[in-house]
């Protein structure tokens, strides 16, 4: 079984350069020494669809691993963490509702 390859950053964006600019896939693979052209295919689909921060993800996992997501604002950050919060407070709640009825039937 083969291990993985982890290709740089800049290994990615130069693929993908190189295949928009019409270069054909096999040519991309020897001068980038890429193993697959279903990497090169995958890479070229995160760019149009603007998915830049794949292209920075650990290989075999999802970008947001073990970090949780990566926000581009401050904001959005605190917009996230205020929702969470809220969800935590609205589990909190019905916990203790429940608690209290469980108690009224053991009285």
């Amino acid at each position: 079984m083969r291990t993985r390859v982890t290709y740089p950053y800049e290994i990615k964006m130069k693929a993908v350069q190189l295949r928009l600019e019409g270069v054909p896939c096999k040519v991309v693979m020897e001068e980038l020494n890429i193993r697959n052209k279903t990497q090169i295919e995958t890479w070229l689909r995160w760019y149009k669809q603007g998915e830049f921060h794949r292209f920075k993800q650990p290989v075999g996992k999802q970008y947001t691993y073990g970090k949780g997501p990566e926000y581009e604002t401050d904001f959005q950050r605190l917009e996230m963490e205020n929702k969470f919060l809220k969800q935590q407070i609205e589990v909190l709640k019905k916990y203790e509702e429940l608690e209290r009825k469980w108690l009224d039937k053991q009285q």
